[in-house]
């Protein structure tokens, strides 16, 4: 699985419109309305690298509203389950 995280900037009377659209799009997981200095963050999930060029210049960037984007790949996932995995160690829960 290939992540990527898409800054958007959007028009400032659409963000609400181009939120809903980029999260209705195929390999989009979620999409956040942030501060700072972009707008939205899109979470992109796919299977292969080749896959994101379709996705993030190929419907992404041509969603009406949006100002620009800035793209980031991810290498390595932790999340929460994978953190509490590596600490079980097999030692039984103290419940």
């Amino acid at each position: 699985m290939v992540t990527a995280i898409v800054f958007v900037k959007a028009d400032v009377a659409r963000i609400h419109e181009v939120a809903e659209t980029i999260a209705a799009l195929d390999g989009v997981s979620e999409v956040y309305s942030i501060t700072g200095d972009h707008d939205l963050m899109a979470m992109v999930r796919v299977r292969r690298n080749e896959e994101l060029n379709d996705i993030i210049p190929g419907r992404i960037n041509k969603v009406p509203g949006i100002l620009g984007t800035e793209t980031h790949i991810a290498f390595r996932t932790y999340s929460q389950h994978d953190l509490e995995q590596a600490f079980a160690l097999g030692l039984p829960d103290a419940d």
